[in-house]
């Protein structure tokens, strides 16, 4: 009989176990569906994420080619940059916050920010924009230009963009002017000089509607909520919905919000198919930011 001490976390999650964990199962057992059908793989992530630890899983799974397009947040850009150039100190949930902000110090969660990593992203963005500037003829560029060239433009290999840049993984910010980065764009206008330059987030559009459209099958790792999950979710119904959708959520389905909507609802929408509703979907409702590295983990054993 195993005991305890021989026993490994990852082994002990399964599908007759129960609770989120069956779902946790029941999750990498509809991945390793997706992977093993060539479905185009979406993944959809929320800003904070990338302020954490899984900006380390994000820019590993790009490396690895393991997903074909990106979908996220404005501020997923803004700390990916940041942090190829400088950390971020983790702190704690009750803090004194009146005392951080007069220190210049922002706290997302227990993860804290110095007005300072603001100011480098100012520094680099500046020629980022104008090189942007210069490349197309009505001064105009996308959200997934944007992300490019900040990615070709670093030499981190911890970062998610410096591999989708190199791995040619197109990622689509359809919110952007709602970050760092949006602001930056702001004031760069403020310059005479560069007053004409605009970022269009329907210059996208064609590129991923034709991902969908040309897809054998599609599938999504959608990870939180909010923009990057609608996102996703809703341009698959281009193409009947999703084949395969992975969900995991802290949040409630009860006051009709997206980021609480489970996946069974999408199917009414037509943003997952019928046929992936009883075996190629389902929700987890936990912290992306321990579910996910579980998630990877016990995929990476599975389909070895």
């Amino acid at each position: 009989m195993e005991t305890v001490k021989d026993m490994k976390i990852g082994d002990s999650v399964t599908a007759s176990t129960g609770f989120q964990a069956t779902q946790l199962a029941k999750a990498v057992e509809i991945i390793k569906r997706m992977k093993k059908e060539r479905a185009t793989v979406f993944l959809s992530f929320t800003s904070n994420m990338v302020a954490s630890g899984l900006r380390g899983i994000f820019a590993e799974l790009c490396k690895r080619r393991f997903v074909d397009v990106i979908i996220t947040a404005g501020g997923s850009l803004d700390h990916d940059l940041i942090r190829a150039y400088d950390d971020y100190y983790l702190g704690d949930f009750f803090m004194d916050d009146a005392e951080l902000h007069r220190k210049g110090i922002n706290r997302l969660g227990n993860i804290l920010i110095p007005n300072e990593r603001y100011e480098l992203l100012e520094k680099k963005m500046k020629p980022i924009f104008e090189r942007l500037y210069a490349a197309n003829k009505n001064h105009i560029c996308s959200p997934s230009e944007i992300a490019r060239e900040i990615g070709t433009s670093m030499k981190s290999s911890g970062s998610f963009l410096y591999w989708a840049a190199r791995n040619d993984i197109p990622i689509y910010c359809p919110g952007i002017t709602d970050s760092a980065i949006g602001l930056q764009a702001y004031f760069f206008k403020q310059n005479p000089k560069f007053r004409d330059f605009g970022i269009d987030v329907t210059k996208d559009m064609p590129q991923l509607a034709q991902t969908v459209l040309t897809a054998d099958k599609t599938g999504a790792i959608v990870l939180g909520g909010g923009i990057s999950k609608h996102h996703t979710i809703g341009v698959n119904i281009l193409r009947g919905g999703l084949d395969y959708a992975v969900y995991v959520t802290t949040s409630s389905p009860w006051d009709g919000s997206l980021s609480g909507a489970r996946t069974q609802e999408a199917v009414s929408w037509g943003k997952i198919s019928e046929k992936a509703k009883e075996t190629n979907s389902v929700t987890i409702d936990g912290d992306a930011t321990i579910v996910f590295p579980m998630i990877m983990s016990k995929f990476q054993k599975a389909s070895k």
